[in-house]
């Protein structure tokens, strides 16, 4: 007895087997499944049917087709360096980066074959049609003229492709090796002139703010001693008021007052520029006041007027004490700078070359005319009458200034 199957049931299973192969075969492309920023063409029967967006699609099997997945982001191609000539006749290998996004899937894929190889062209044209038109100043420095030219044409001539250009950038702008070193050396010498226009203009400013600290510290420096010397002035004005006042309100004695006199003379004398000076006649009446003073033959205090005291407004305890020298030191020391004084003047007249003569001078001094008035002189008697200067009523009570006479030294004429 035969136990093998039936040839009509194994050819139904194998038919069966095919037909559910067949079936999972359709299924599979019948079913499409389509991801996000992603669009699918369909083609049926070789021509365009339609085009499928993100999601689940079902397609006829064996009739419908798909002809290309086109991506609908933003893609940046970046394209080798270019050899471009600029106005000036100069190459340059320029490097781009174009950003452009497919609009219309259809048209992308049935308007150009390939269009990234269609903007690699396109860009390439325009940029050498953009920079021909420059020199190698221009290129270097107008790297946004020439991103926006190439965005006007590329993204005109790529519209009918279904695509915008969104951006065009130049990466790089390398002109030739001679022309880098040329450019090196301009960039260093213009900054080299850059810091010495720096330099120039720190020395400068620091030079202004040193005149004018000087001009302040000569400002304030002025100011300085002018009040010092507004304030010494001042403390002298004050110290002469003192004194005067004290010898005002005191009644100084004549003596003392001719004792201060004669100490005043050899600084009178002193002077370098004095090549001749005079004894006024008021030293021959301080000389017999301090004659008869220090010999005991003065005028008493009822002899000379006294003047009423003054109201002063210094008080009576803020004047210093008086300390006087010994009388009979200070008449010889007033002797003995009375004789050198009048040795200097002697010797002055001298080494002028012209010898003094107290006849010719008599009539050119103040004082010696007839109309002169005269000048009691206290202790010394009555001024003698016809216009005679009182000189030589006074020279007895002076022995020591003629002691130096006799000694060879000559007295110049006293003036009235």
């Amino acid at each position: 007895m035969n136990d093998s199957p039936p040839v009509g049931q194994v050819a139904l299973i194998v038919v069966l087997v095919l037909v559910l192969i067949f079936v999972i075969v359709a299924l599979v492309r019948a079913v499409r499944i389509v991801p996000q920023a992603v669009a699918i063409i369909v083609e049926r029967l070789g021509r365009y049917n339609k085009t499928l967006d993100a999601g689940l699609h079902l397609l006829i099997p064996f009739v419908d087709r798909v002809r290309a997945n086109v991506d609908l982001r933003e893609q940046v191609v970046s394209f080798p360096p270019q050899p471009v000539i600029t106005s000036d006749n100069l190459v340059v290998s320029i490097d781009t980066v174009i950003y452009f996004q497919v609009t219309s899937p259809k048209d992308a894929v049935y308007e150009i074959a390939n269009y990234i190889t269609g903007i690699e062209q396109l860009t390439v044209t325009t940029l050498r049609n953009v920079i021909g038109s420059m020199d190698l100043e221009q290129t270097l420095t107008s790297r946004d003229q020439i991103n926006g030219q190439l965005r006007g044409v590329l993204d005109e001539a790529t519209g009918k492709w279904g695509i915008r250009v969104n951006r065009v950038e130049l990466k790089a702008i390398d002109p030739p090796a001679s022309v880098q070193g040329s450019m090196e050396q301009q960039m260093r010498a213009e900054r080299d002139r850059r810091a010495a226009i720096l330099t120039a203009e720190g020395v400068k400013q620091s030079a202004i703010l040193t005149a004018e600290g000087e001009k302040q510290s000569a400002i304030l420096r002025a100011e300085g001693e002018a009040q010092s010397a507004i304030l010494r002035a001042e403390g002298e004005a004050r110290a002469i008021l003192q004194v005067f006042d004290a010898v005002h309100r005191g009644d100084a004695d004549p003596k003392l007052l001719a004792y201060q006199y004669l100490q005043t003379l050899p600084k009178i004398a002193s002077s370098p520029s004095n090549k001749m000076w005079f004894l006024p006649a008021e030293l021959s009446g301080a000389l017999g006041w301090l004659s008869k003073g220090f010999a005991g033959g003065g005028p008493s205090d009822g002899e000379h007027p006294t003047r009423a005291a003054g109201q002063s407004p210094i008080a009576e305890g803020d004047l210093p004490p008086v300390s006087l020298t010994d009388p009979s030191e200070a008449l010889a020391e007033a002797r003995r700078e009375s004789a050198a004084a009048t040795a200097d003047a002697t010797s002055a007249g001298t080494l002028s070359g012209v010898p003094f003569d107290p006849s010719a001078e008599r009539g050119q001094r103040p004082g010696t005319g007839p109309l002169a008035p005269q000048r009691a002189v206290p202790g010394a008697g009555p001024a003698p009458a016809g216009g005679e200067t009182p000189h030589a009523a006074q020279q007895p009570a002076v022995p020591p200034v003629q002691d130096a006479q006799q000694q060879g030294t000559q007295q110049p004429p006293t003036a009235p």
